[in-house]
């Protein structure tokens, strides 16, 4: 019973100790505009800084911007990646109002990260919305899709599976030597 014990220890402990470091997804830093922020007149292009790299790729990485109404899409093309400064031109924008923000980038590990800001403009612009042969149908869908990657519990239950075999293992080699 104690030969058990010390086996299931060890187990436990390699299993801690020789785990990798978690990998963690890019985390936006700053924007231009910032978030929260009232602007007299609508900028000419959205920036997005992360505290790493993003990765580059046709359609990896999307910025979506979408007015007050709700409806209308101000993005002026498609999202560019510089190191970790993902940025997208604008259309002139129109109605005063609250604009959304909306992002989905591939992190520097590879899982998608996805996140919204908003900006206030105060004074009304003379620019009118794309329209819906404008925008890349895949540019909407990437905004708001996140995949995540691998769920958790598969990590937890192949984590579970090799500390099991381990103490087998240990019982079986350690019993044998009577």
């Amino acid at each position: 019973m104690g030969r058990g014990l010390a086996a299931l220890a060890v187990a436990a402990l390699a299993t801690v100790a020789l785990a990798g470091p978690a990998l963690a997804h890019n985390q936006l830093v700053s924007s231009t505009p910032a978030d929260k922020a009232s602007v007299d007149s609508g900028p000419s292009t959205i920036e997005l800084t992360f505290d790493q790299p993003v990765q580059a790729g046709e359609n990896l990485n999307s910025i979506v911007v979408v007015g007050p109404d709700g409806t209308g899409q101000w993005q002026g093309g498609k999202a560019a990646v510089r190191g970790n400064v993902v940025s997208a031109p604008l259309r002139p924008l129109g109605p005063a109002g609250d604009y959304r923000v909306g992002y989905r980038i591939l992190s520097a590990d590879g899982h998608p990260v996805s996140g919204e800001i908003k900006f206030t403009l105060t004074a009304a612009g003379t620019g009118t919305p794309a329209r819906a042969a404008e925008v890349a149908p895949t540019t909407g869908q990437a905004a708001a899709e996140d995949d995540g990657g691998v769920p958790v519990w598969i990590w937890i239950a192949g984590a579970a599976v090799l500390l099991g075999a381990g103490v087998f293992l240990a019982l079986r080699v350690g019993g044998s030597e009577k």
